[in-house]
C-alpha cells in the first residue's frame, strides 16, 4: 500500500520550488496564488532568498507547504491509501486527502507560523536533539528537571528532540549525556515548538481552525498526536490544535501505518529527511521522493 508523507520545518533550502514553478503552468498558477493569499512575495524569498531569510518561521512554514502541495500535483493518479505529515507537514497531508483546499491550508499555515513566532518572541526558549538514548530514559530525565522541558519530536528510534525553557533544556542535556546519550545537541532555534510554551499560539490557531472549512477525508491521515488513522473532521481539527503543545509522534505514526499495510512511502515536498527517518524506523519498506 502506498503512503504519502509530507516534511516539516527544517527541510527548506535556497531556490526551493523554482524547478516545480518552471515545470508546468498549473503549478506556476498555484504557486503564484500564494503571493496574493499571503500578501507578500514569498516566491521571491523561496527562489532567491538567503538561508537566513528562509529560517524565519513566518517564511519557512508557508514555503514548505507551498512546495509540498506543488510537488503533490506532479503525482496525481498514484492513488495513495493513507497520508501523514511531520508537524507542519500535517497541513500538506490534509490537502492531499481532500480535507483542506490549498487556499485554506495556506491561510492556516500562515496563522500558525505567525502565532508560533509571537510565542517564541514572548518566551526565550529552545530545543535539543538527543541521540542514542531510549525514549523512556529521555522522558524520565525530562520529568525530573525543575522547569519546563518535554519530549517534542519522536523522530526515529534513538533520535528524540526535547523542547522547553532554555535553562531546563540545557540542564536536561547534561543529564542525558551522563545517562549515556551519544549526543545532546542544542538546536539553532529560538523557540520551544511542541511544548506547553506554545499555549498562546495554540489558542490563536484554534480560533483560525474553527473559522475554516474542513471537508470529509478521502483517505485516512495518521496525525502526530493520535498516531492512528483518522478521517473524522472534528477529530482532525482537535488533533491539529493539540499538536502545537503536544509531541510529534512520528516513529509511532509510521509504525502504525506499516502495521496497517503501508509498504511504499513517497515523500512529497522539499528534502529527503523523512525517508531517512523511515529507513531507521523500518528498513524493509520502500521509499522515494515525489520529485
Amino acid at each position: 500500500m502506498k503512503a504519502l508523507v509530507f516534511p516539516g520545518q527544517g527541510s527548506q533550502f535556497v531556490g526551493m520550488g523554482k524547478e516545480l514553478y518552471d515545470s508546468r503552468k498549473d503549478i506556476k498558477d498555484l504557486m503564484e496564488s500564494a503571493n496574493d493569499i499571503l500578501g507578500f512575495d514569498i516566491l521571491s524569498i523561496m527562489f532567491k532568498g538567503t538561508e537566513e531569510d528562509l529560517k524565519k518561521t513566518e517564511v519557512t512554514q508557508p514555503s514548505i507547504f507551498i512546495h509540498s502541495v506543488a510537488a503533490l500535483k506532479t503525482i496525481n493518479g498514484i492513488g495513495p491509501e493513507m497520508v501523514a505529515g511531520h508537524s507542519l507537514g500535517e497541513f500538506s497531508a490534509l490537502v492531499a486527502n481532500g480535507v483542506l483546499s490549498f487556499d485554506d491550508g495556506l491561510k492556516l499555515v500562515a496563522a500558525r507560523a505567525n502565532a508560533m513566532q509571537e510565542a517564541c518572541d514572548a518566551n526565550p526558549s529552545s530545543m535539543a536533539a538527543i541521540l542514542g538514548l531510549a525514549d523512556e530514559k529521555v522522558e524520565e530525565i525530562c520529568a525530573s528537571i525543575d522547569g519546563i522541558v518535554v519530549p517534542a519530536n519522536y523522530n526515529c528510534p534513538g533520535q528524540l528532540v526535547i523542547s522547553g525553557e532554555t535553562a531546563a533544556v540545557e540542564m536536561a542535556c547534561e543529564k542525558m549525556k551522563e545517562a549515556g546519550a551519544k549526543r545532546a545537541l542544542m538546536l539553532a532555534v529560538n523557540g520551544a515548538f511542541h511544548s506547553p510554551l506554545m499555549q498562546p499560539a495554540q489558542e490563536k490557531l484554534a480560533a483560525a481552525i474553527e473559522q475554516t472549512k474542513f471537508r470529509t477525508a478521502m483517505i485516512p491521515v495518521y496525525q502526530n498526536i493520535s498516531t492512528k488513522a483518522v478521517t473524522d473532521q472534528e477529530e482532525i481539527k482537535q488533533n491539529l490544535i493539540k499538536q502545537l503543545t503536544g509531541p510529534v509522534k512520528w516513529t509511532q505514526s509510521v509504525q502504525n501505518m506499516i502495521k496497517d499495510g503501508a509498504d511504499n512511502f513517497i515523500e512529497v515536498g522539499p528534502g529527503k529527511t523523512l525517508q531517512g527517518l523511515i529507513k531507521k524506523i523500518n528498513s524493509e519498506v520502500t521509499f522515494s521522493s515525489a520529485v
